[in-house]
Formats: C-alpha cells, sequence, structure tokens
C-alpha cells in the first residue's frame, strides 16, 4: 500500500524515530511502512493520521480499487 508518511514527516521535520516514538511502534516499523513493506493495523494507521491531522485515506492509498 502507497503512503504519504515521508512528506508528512517532512513537512513537520520529524524523523522515522519520532514518528515511531509518537505512536508506539519501533523505527523499523515506520521504515518499513513507509516502503510499502508492511502495511499498518488499522489502529495504528489512525494514530497515524490523527498525529498529521489527516483522515486515513488522505494518508494511505489502496492501489486495488
Amino acid at each position: 500500500m502507497k503512503n504519504r508518511i515521508k512528506v508528512l514527516r517532512a513537512e513537520q521535520n520529524m524523523t522515522q524515530a519520532d514518528l515511531a516514538n509518537h505512536v508506539e511502534v519501533s523505527r523499523q516499523t515506520i521504515n518499513a511502512i513507509e516502503k510499502g513493506k508492511f502495511d499498518p493495523s488499522l489502529p495504528l494507521a489512525f494514530k497515524i493520521a490523527k498525529l498529521f491531522e489527516r483522515t486515513i485515506e488522505e494518508i494511505f492509498i489502496d492501489e486495488s480499487l
């Protein structure tokens, strides 16, 4: 699943580690999500969306549609 996390992090001057700390996962998890190697759970997607004040649909792009 594609996403805009890296762009949103850059806009906030946030590192992967910073984001990981805010949403209570490892930096490696954030890296894998950004690279499309791992799809976040729904609760994690909601945490990320809330942190960036966006909807899940604004951050994550479902390529199967």
